[in-house]
């Protein structure tokens, strides 16, 4: 049993070996399919070729052996004609005799045996140049020149240990006698020598055959390795062009068209590279600008947010109108501040300048801090935080102020967007990553909105004013502090059902992801009932 299983598995190897060499290389299925219609054809044809072969050099045979036993029924018939009837010695020497005389006949057909039968009712005498021909003769071909009909048959006869395919034809002899005499001729031709040149013949159209399928085949397959080689040399180019190196080119010789393939290529390549330039460029710039204008505008904020404080902290000496624009420009003052914050934060990001501090950190108090931190916030929107974690520690290798703000993020979106629904969040790991989801039940998400959730500045609902004060750029940079991780933020929702985030993340830094311990899908999605 496990030799069979192994040989399986063996096969099973090889299939899909086989298969992966089929999909990937076309090469290989111009050759394979070469072989197939190459090889069928010449199948073909062999047959055909072969079998008319066989049919001539048997009708040239068969003709000739005919006119032989046609002429030595004529032969016979003068032998025997005068044939003395009741005495059997004089029969037996006619007969021996006749069969001697035609035995010394040589002719177009080859070697032969001969049979000659004197019939007188029931009793049959006979001589031939093989004792034990006419006892092999077959049943229907001796009642059929019994009957007074010349006819042919082809069938093995024994000759010696082992059986020959023969020519045998076999016809009456007329005589001048008394009624119920009557004798048959019968010759034997071998086919031996015919034998032989048919096997020689059919040696010879495979040996051709498979000679020619191999040529055509040798010849598809340098024909698409001609073609293939240019076309493989583009897809090697286009594939480090989109790995990065821009300078990749393709080599032009002659004019044809594969030339004309690899100056085009080369064209797009030139203007790609053109682009990209200009686009890096621009984004440079805009990362720059991004960057040097939040810089410059944190001195002046600052002393912004400093006057907004004195003004915030004397509001009860202003009257009721002036004490809300304090209120007002202080909340304000400190949005703007969130907000030039994360725009540093998402210029380090475009910079590529953002570092990962990774220390192993427990999951399980840090998600219970961010709910303990927003749960004057949960308890002002009528919502509760259902926190949910296992018994046992999870232990990360993460960087907890960049996670910590992740789950901020995602938990007072939860709040605002909840309508008044718990938000649960989970934990849970396995043997390679850790995984964080929060669930609301409120306003929901369709597919499209689902896509543009992690888009810098956008919002569902234009019209929809932000209760929690974010600056629009929480998500993004949520986002971004997974790919940080090398981990996952994922969204899940439905219009009416709520929505759910998955944040994954490996357990050890640098593992690369192949899964998440918790499903993005919830596992049971809550129905809304229809009002009665």
């Amino acid at each position: 049993m496990n030799r069979r299983a192994a040989v399986a598995a063996a096969l099973r190897r090889w299939t899909a070996a086989g298969w992966r060499a089929w999909r990937s290389s076309l090469q290989l299925r111009i050759g394979a399919i070469t072989m197939l219609v190459a090889g069928v054809v010449v199948v073909v044809v062999s047959v055909v070729l072969f079998n008319q072969i066989k049919g001539q050099l048997l009708q040239v045979k068969r003709n000739a052996a005919i006119d032989q036993a046609q002429s030595g029924v004529a032969y016979a018939q003068s032998q025997v004609s005068g044939i003395v009837t009741g005495d059997a010695a004089s029969v037996r020497t006619t007969l021996a005799r006749t069969v001697r005389e035609l035995q010394s006949r040589n002719g177009e057909a080859g070697n032969f045996d001969t049979v000659l039968v004197y019939r007188t009712g029931d009793v049959a005498r006979s001589a031939g140049s093989e004792l034990t021909l006419y006892r092999n003769l077959p049943p229907d071909l001796v009642a059929a020149v019994d009957a007074g009909t010349q006819v042919w048959q082809y069938a093995t006869v024994p000759e010696g240990s082992g059986r020959v395919p023969t020519l045998l034809i076999g016809a009456p002899v007329p005589i001048d006698g008394p009624g119920g005499e009557q004798v048959d001729l019968y010759y034997a031709f071998p086919l031996d020598q015919e034998q032989q040149t048919l096997s020689l013949v059919r040696s010879t159209v495979a040996i051709s055959g498979i000679a020619l399928t191999l040529f055509v085949v040798g010849i598809g397959v340098l024909v698409t390795r001609l073609v293939v080689g240019p076309v493989r040399r583009a897809a090697q180019g286009a594939q480090r062009l989109a790995e990065g190196r821009l300078e990749e080119r393709l080599a032009v010789s002659g004019s044809d068209d594969l030339a004309r393939l690899a100056s085009s290529f080369n064209a797009m390549a030139d203007s790609l590279q053109r682009q990209i330039t200009q686009l890096e460029a621009l984004s440079m710039l805009q990362q720059r600008f991004t960057s040097d204008v939040s810089h410059e505008l944190r001195t002046p904020l600052t002393t912004v947010q400093m006057a907004a404080e004195v003004l915030h902290e004397s509001r009860g000496e202003f009257d009721p109108a002036l004490a809300r624009s304090a209120e007002l420009l202080y909340a304000e003052v400190n949005r703007f501040e969130a907000l030039l914050s994360d725009l540093l934060e998402i210029s380090r990001y475009d910079a590529g300048a953002a570092e990962l501090e990774a220390e192993p950190t427990d999951l399980g108090p840090l998600l219970r801090r961010v709910a303990g931190d927003l749960s004057g916030l949960a308890d002002r929107h009528g919502c509760e935080l259902q926190v949910r974690t296992p018994d046992r520690p999870v232990i990360a290798d993460v960087d907890a102020r960049r996670v910590q703000r992740v789950l901020r993020n995602l938990v007072g979106n939860a709040v605002e967007h909840g309508a008044g629904h718990p938000v649960e969040l989970t934990l849970a790991a396995n043997r390679t990553a850790a995984a964080v989801t929060v669930r609301d039940h409120g306003i929901g998400l369709n597919s499209e909105q689902a896509q543009h959730v992690f888009d810098r500045f956008w919002r569902a609902d234009p019209a929809r004013v932000r209760t929690v004060g974010g600056s629009g750029l929480g998500l993004s940079i949520s986002l971004e502090d997974a790919r940080l991780h090398g981990g996952w933020l994922q969204v899940w929702g439905q219009p009416g059902q709520g929505a759910q985030f998955r944040l994954t993340l490996p357990l050890t830094a640098g593992t690369e992801l192949t899964g998440s311990p918790l499903p993005l899908r919830p596992v049971v999605v809550r129905r809304v009932r229809s009002p009665r």
